[in-house]
């Protein structure tokens, strides 16, 4: 498969739309699915997303479509960019007409709710003996659709594919690299929006830049414990998949899971604040999701444990912080960088 081989991006939100224009910015052909009949066909006219992206123009070789099997036929690779929740009915509806000799990559960061698995594995599962490759990292799909520098990551078990999958959206603007960690990759995408509540709502409380610091290390420390405990790399997190992505989603306002914590920190009700975002804030999710796999595997997680007790009304902000500042005094690393 050559880097010009034909690209259908699935899903024509903020990140899905920013996504497919890099493709065709390196002249590669691309085709952007959306569920929307009326929105995609608006789309192609004026060649804008009003509801997601207005700003960005979209790139004159990308086509848009509505009709998904037309879109998965036509390509040679799949790049999936829904919410997590949507990822496994998207993968089923795709299923009988994804080609032999086609790859599946995603930009989705999450768990799968239903099962409260890993995206990669609904795909070995569904998907048997497809190419598949996670493209993850920081990168707000605003900046990304202005043509701002960006770096990503494509992991995949599959070396070519992911090398194939990077060349395909490699540019200037627009760097990626590879790796082979998928479950790395996964859980710095799925955690990090967790963590990015916790350091939202210390923000939110006016607590200081102090705070926000140590909310994030000590964050990161919480995602390399359970990376450990499942077989992730400690390099991938300390990567664009994990500590890139966890830096840029606890401190930049483009965040809706750092907008939730900041509006939690302020008073504002769960409900309220959700509304206000008016788009998926994939934390409420995945919050249960980490804590269970936490559960299993005997890790630790106070600041996940707070973020969930604030999400599910269990206690306040102010009651989570007490509990954080109340911990005994301890050794940083007790009995070693990746123990409790």
């Amino acid at each position: 498969m050559s880097a010009k081989a034909a690209v259908s991006v699935l899903g024509s939100g903020s990140w899905g739309t920013a996504l497919a224009a890099v493709l065709a910015r390196n002249d590669v052909p691309t085709t952007l699915w959306g569920r929307n009949a009326a929105g995609i066909e608006e789309m192609q006219t004026t060649r804008r997303n009003a509801r997601y992206l207005p700003e960005l123009e979209l790139p004159a070789t990308l086509r848009c479509t509505h009709d998904l099997d037309e879109a998965v036929r036509s390509a040679k690779v799949l790049l999936i960019v829904t919410p997590s929740h949507a990822f496994g009915e998207l993968i089923d509806r795709i299923a009988a007409n994804v080609a032999p000799d086609a790859g599946v990559a995603w930009a989705t960061k999450g768990f799968d709710p239903a099962s409260g698995r890993f995206l990669h594995e609904i795909v070995a599962e569904r998907l048997p003996g497809v190419a598949a490759a996670i493209v993850t990292g920081p990168s707000f799909a605003r900046e990304v659709a202005l043509d701002l520098p960006t770096a990503v990551t494509v992991h995949s078990a599959d070396a070519a594919f992911a090398q194939r999958m990077a060349d395909l959206l490699h540019s200037t603007r627009f760097r990626a690299y590879t790796g082979s960690d998928m479950i790395g990759a996964e859980l710095g995408g799925a955690m990090k929006n967790v963590l990015a509540v916790a350091t939202g709502v210390a923000d939110g409380m006016r607590l200081g830049l102090n705070a926000r610091a140590g909310m994030i290390t000590r964050g990161l420390n919480e995602m390399l414990r359970l990376g450990a405990a499942i077989g992730a790399r400690a390099e991938t997190l300390m990567g664009l998949a994990g500590l890139g992505d966890l830096v840029l989603t606890c401190t930049g306002d483009l965040s809706r899971n750092r907008r939730l914590g900041l509006a939690l920190g302020r008073g504002v009700g769960l409900r309220q604040a959700v509304a206000e975002i008016g788009q998926v804030v994939e934390s409420i999710e995945t919050v249960d999701t980490v804590m269970r796999l936490a559960a299993r595997h005997g890790v630790e997680l106070p600041i996940s444990q707070g973020v969930q007790r604030v999400l599910h009304e269990q206690i306040t902000p102010t009651e989570a912080l007490r509990q954080l500042l109340a911990r005994e005094q301890k050794a940083e690393y007790p009995t070693g960088m990746f123990k409790q």
